[in-house]
């Protein structure tokens, strides 16, 4: 339903962002903050004083929310209607890269002695699920709670 053909009431039920938005896709061109909050104020009959209090929590409202992007001129529109481009610059992708190397070699120094004979393949012996009922009740060790921790 059009803006203008709401009650008073029904727009009330509205958050001024909701409001902003309906009327940026009313208007169908892009707007300022203060052309926009003069239209929510004169659709809710709202007084000059009140939208002078008011007008500062709304253009925080519009930075903050994400269904609406800020142009380079100065006005509003919805965020949905312009596409996003993310330019990687190599030489930022190359320093993410060392990064993570530098920390996979530090994770690897910090590991015990255990782990790197586990994942060297030469120690690694080929385990036959059969052999495992060979192993001798006193080769098995029962550890307390107490003593996981």
């Amino acid at each position: 339903m059009k803006l203008n053909k709401m009650t008073k009431e029904e727009l009330e039920s509205y958050s001024y962002i909701d409001l902003a938005k309906k009327i940026i896709m009313e208007s169908r061109k892009k707007l300022n903050t203060l052309e926009i909050f003069k239209k929510i104020c004169k659709l809710l009959e709202l007084s000059s004083e009140e939208c002078e209090n008011k007008i500062g929590d709304f253009y925080t409202d519009l930075t903050t929310d994400k269904t609406f992007i800020l142009l380079e001129n100065g006005t509003w529109d919805l965020s949905s209607h312009h596409s996003r481009n993310i330019n990687i610059d190599e030489e930022d992708d190359e320093e993410l890269t060392e990064t993570e190397e530098e920390l996979e070699e530090e994770l690897d120094d910090m590991a015990p002695e255990e782990y790197h004979e586990m994942d060297d393949d030469s120690n690694v012996e080929d385990t036959d699920l059969d052999d495992i009922d060979e192993i001798e009740d006193d080769e098995l060790t029962i550890v307390d709670e107490d003593e996981l921790e």
